[in-house]
């Protein structure tokens, strides 16, 4: 292979350089936790939306603040460096302990089941084709729990196969909320029935920490999850991402044994 021209060579360095800026965008919201590398002020770049508005990052930040099922306190810490490079390590490394239901999730049908759960029905086990593909963003209406009167108002058409229900929570930013937050809005029994018999939906996502409202709780998570064909996507964070059909690309983590993990959804115009 010819070596490369130095001018070339220059090009190449430049381009590098900009793709790492690019690869590493600053949003407003974070504070300023740059650090001094020789005189160069590092910065981490952190965003929501990326590729000029054409990918949008739907997974909540995981944060020690952020909600956590029935604690008052939040999640609180969750991660921790093991070994520090400023304590004599070769590199930093860090271990976290955190429920497998945390933020932006996904539910497997032993959440519900116990003979499914020893049957290995486990999240490892959930159908990638399920999880990615063509879905609809929706907004329902307010002040209310998805009942079947609500879902039937949707008019959702036959062959939809992915939908994510945007709800009060979004409006309360519930998901930014340390408190957990029994008020929330989710499925009651009656509206996982009527979306079960009577639409072609197989990914169910919403935007807190359960799909199921806290007053039909388990018995919404048994219709939805009885018959192993529905994916439970829980704590999606929807807010500023207009209405209307996206490509959702939602890949949780391979667990062996657990029955929920937190899961990295992205929608792409």
């Amino acid at each position: 292979m010819n070596a490369l021209s130095p001018l070339l060579f220059a090009h190449l360095l430049i381009a590098a350089a900009a793709a790492a800026i690019d690869a590493y965008p600053t949003i407003p919201s974070v504070g300023d936790c740059s650090v001094s590398d020789g005189g160069e002020k590092l910065r981490p770049v952190r965003r929501e939306v990326y590729d000029g508005g054409r990918i949008f990052d739907i997974s909540h930040r995981i944060t020690s603040d952020m909600p956590s099922w029935k604690s008052d306190d939040g999640l609180g810490q969750f991660v921790r460096l093991s070994g520090s490079m400023k304590n004599g390590s070769l590199a930093n490394n860090s271990e976290m302990k955190l429920p497998a239901h945390t933020g932006t999730h996904v539910d497997a049908p032993g959440h519900v089941f116990d003979h499914y759960f020893d049957a290995g029905f486990d999240v490892d086990t959930l159908d990638l084709a399920v999880l990615n593909g063509p879905a609809l963003l929706v907004d329902v209406p307010r002040e209310k729990n998805l009942t079947a009167e609500v879902m039937e108002s949707l008019h959702i058409p036959k062959g939809v196969r992915r939908v994510l229900f945007r709800t009060l929570n979004t409006d309360r930013r519930l998901m930014y909320k340390k408190e957990f937050d029994t008020s929330y809005v989710g499925f009651m029994k009656d509206g996982a029935k009527w979306l079960v018999e009577n639409t072609d939906i197989k990914l169910v996502g919403i935007d807190y920490l359960s799909v199921a409202a806290f007053d039909d709780l388990i018995p919404s998570h048994l219709v939805f999850l009885e018959s192993r064909e529905i994916i439970l996507v829980e704590g999606l964070k929807l807010e500023d991402v207009p209405a209307g059909v996206y490509t959702v690309h939602c890949l949780p983590l391979r667990l062996f044994g657990a029955e929920g993990s937190p899961i990295r959804c992205i929608l792409i115009k």
